[in-house]
Parts: C-alpha cells; sequence; structure tokens
C-alpha cells in the first residue's frame, strides 16, 4: 500500500486498486498546536463548520512526510504512515487472538504481583495473555482494605451491580445466590440476566483453608466450536433462539432475552450465556423445543466434561481475572466446618482493559 500524488490529488494504491482520498477527509485531519489539543488529542476546530468544496493547492512528498496546504489558507504535514494506517483494519485484538484450550492446558497464566505492577511491562504481557486465554491469575495481591477494588480500576472501571461495588464470596446464611453456600458449583458464566451481561471477573482469594473449594474453568470458545463442527444442528438453534434469563430477589428482578450463544456481525464467536438455573425456554413447537432442549443438554455435557474443565486451588493473595463472555467458571463443593474460604469479587468491561493494554503497549513502542 502507498500514496501517490497526482494533479493536487492523493491517491492511496493497494494491490493493484487506485482510490482518491477526499480533501476533506484530510482537511479535517490537519495536526499542529493551532488545531490539536496537545495533551488530550482532541480538535481545537469543528469540522463540521468548514467548507465542504475544500481543495488541495499545493503538495508534496518529503522523507516520510506529506506537506499539503488547503484553498482555505491552511497547511499542514502528514506522516505518510499515519494515513496508511487508517486504510488498514487493524483489530483490537492485534496481539490477543483467541487460543482454544482444553484440560490439557498447564500454564495457568501466572503473573507476581509487584510495586508499580500496573504500569510495567508484565502487565501489558498478563493483559495480552488474558485477551489470548480468557484468564490470567496474578499472585501475591495485597488482602486488606479490599485491595480488589484499587486493583480493578487501575486497569479498568470497576461495574457496580445490585450486589455493590465489590462482594463478598462466603458461606452465610439464607444466601440469594447459591455462590453464597459451600455447594459446589457447576460451570456457568454470571449475570446472563443483564443488559449489557458484565465482561470479565475478578475473584481475589483473601482466605482459604478447606480442602475442597477448587475453582473450575472452561473455554466456552473451545467448546463452541467443537459443537459448530460436530452439531452443527445444535449449534444453529442455539445462536438463533433468543431465552429470558432471570434473577429474582426481594430487591430486585433482572431480565434479558439472549442467544445462549451469541454471533457477532461476521457470524464469529463473541459470547455464551449458560446458567441453566436462571434461563426460560420461549414457547415453540413441539419438534422446535426438543431440539433446543437436546441442544442445550449436549452442550452442557460439553461444559461439564473432564475434557474441558481445568481445576486448581486459589490461595491467599491469588487473584483470578476471568472473561465472563467466554469462560463458565464454577468451583468444587467444601466442608465449611472445615475453616474459612473467603473470595472476593467484582466486575470490569473490556472497554477500559483494551484501553489499558493500548496505553502499554503505546509505552513500550509494540
Amino acid at each position: 500500500m502507498k500514496l501517490e500524488l497526482l494533479k493536487n490529488k492523493v491517491f492511496v494504491k493497494n494491490h493493484g486498486s487506485k482510490k482518491e482520498i477526499h480533501p476533506f477527509w484530510l482537511r479535517e485531519r490537519v495536526n499542529g498546536e493551532s488545531f490539536v489539543d496537545s495533551n488530550t488529542q482532541q480538535r481545537l476546530f469543528d469540522p463540521t463548520c468548514l467548507n465542504m468544496e475544500i481543495k488541495i493547492k499545493n503538495m508534496n512528498f518529503s522523507n516520510d512526510f506529506l506537506s499539503i496546504s488547503f484553498s482555505d489558507g491552511v497547511s499542514t504535514k502528514f506522516k505518510i504512515n499515519d494515513i496508511l494506517k487508517e486504510f488498514t483494519k487493524v483489530s483490537d485484538t492485534k496481539y490477543t487472538n483467541k487460543i482454544q484450550w482444553n484440560s490439557s492446558l498447564k500454564n495457568l497464566n501466572n503473573f507476581k504481583y509487584e510495586k508499580d505492577f500496573f504500569e510495567k511491562k508484565t502487565m501489558l504481557e498478563a493483559l495480552q495473555s488474558f485477551y489470548k486465554y480468557g484468564f490470567v491469575i496474578f499472585k501475591n495481591v495485597p488482602i486488606k482494605n479490599n485491595f480488589i477494588v484499587n486493583f480493578a480500576n487501575s486497569i479498568g472501571s470497576v461495574r457496580r451491580t445490585n450486589f455493590g461495588e465489590f462482594f463478598n464470596v462466603k458461606s452465610k446464611p439464607n444466601p440469594n445466590d447459591l455462590a453464597y453456600t459451600s455447594l459446589p458449583l457447576a460451570p456457568h458464566t454470571d449475570n446472563p440476566y443483564r443488559n449489557p451481561v458484565p465482561c470479565i471477573q475478578m475473584l481475589h482469594c483473601i482466605q482459604n483453608e478447606v480442602d475442597g473449594g477448587l475453582s473450575t474453568l472452561v473455554d466456552g470458545f473451545t467448546v463452541t466450536e467443537k459443537l459448530k463442527k460436530y452439531f452443527p444442528e445444535y449449534y444453529n438453534i442455539l445462536t438463533k433462539t433468543k431465552v429470558r434469563f432471570q434473577f429474582i430477589d426481594k430487591d430486585i428482578i433482572l431480565e434479558d432475552w439472549a442467544e445462549m450463544i451469541q454471533l457477532d456481525k461476521l457470524g464469529k464467536f463473541k459470547q455464551v450465556r449458560f446458567s441453566p438455573r436462571l434461563d426460560f425456554v420461549p414457547l415453540m413447537d413441539k419438534k422446535k423445543l426438543e431440539l433446543y432442549y437436546s441442544a442445550r443438554n449436549k452442550i452442557s455435557e460439553l461444559y461439564n466434561s473432564n475434557k474441558y474443565r481445568i481445576e486448581f486451588k486459589l490461595l491467599t493473595g491469588d487473584l483470578l481475572m476471568m472473561d465472563n463472555h467466554r469462560l463458565l467458571h464454577g468451583r468444587t463443593s467444601y466442608d465449611a466446618n472445615q475453616g474459612e474460604r473467603f473470595l472476593q469479587g467484582c466486575y470490569i468491561d473490556y472497554d477500559s482493559t483494551q484501553g489499558k493494554l493500548k496505553h502499554l503497549a503505546r509505552k513500550f513502542n509494540l
């Protein structure tokens, strides 16, 4: 891909095609301290107030720069690579393409917390690993003063829910969720009844004195791809049928309708919602219902299979960060009489962690 100048017009050439770049497109991207704030990179002018009929008076290449003078008297200089980048669709996950995994995964993506951790290259590597595998475990994270909130706000922004800014996960009387018991939890995603569903969940181990209570993870992306390949009829109905997810307690009723497997605009994997204690399938004709229930049973069987699940014990100071749109999590049962099993949890969203990743990539020139 390259730029070509011809008769006061700028063209971009790529794989044999040649397209003119609109002069106004270039004009609204003028830089320099008179036009762009150096701190925010926001325009100091409103392009909707400019004359749409603007033209290029003069232009020339100089080393890696394109200098242009416009008909309204404004002159500017562009880095040629900056213009070409605008014509290259770079994914937000440039360094973080999803990697499928199953129970054979041995590397649990551990990263040790340290001073000034959030601005170090190690954090960049941790976030890249998170987006590749859907989870990461930070070791030796401080456990005092609800540090999970500080940690979360250092790489994103805490998303408050009806469970609070953060929540304590421990066995307690009269719980409003099975997470607050010592019962086993099958693989599930959190908050499928919300719109939008929280993207990322953090669980920080404050104390764990019991023999059981192992944390479990399943890669919903891997399972979805297997279902698509070997059970296409099940895959199709789970990606096309919206079901109602619902949460009720004494203070609130939350509901949302969505597919169990959601695809993006290109028809690729985007999100799973799976919590069979909370879903309500709509009334359909008998054959379609039978197909849907068979599909739900099959994907549940895959999620609960030893082939796809990993198990590990969270130790004091461990902080598990997991993708709630991709991974299913759960735990094995434990005996609350053995001692304390106390975790603190919170949610954050993708845009803030992606922003942190981009900031660190820029900082380290990657």
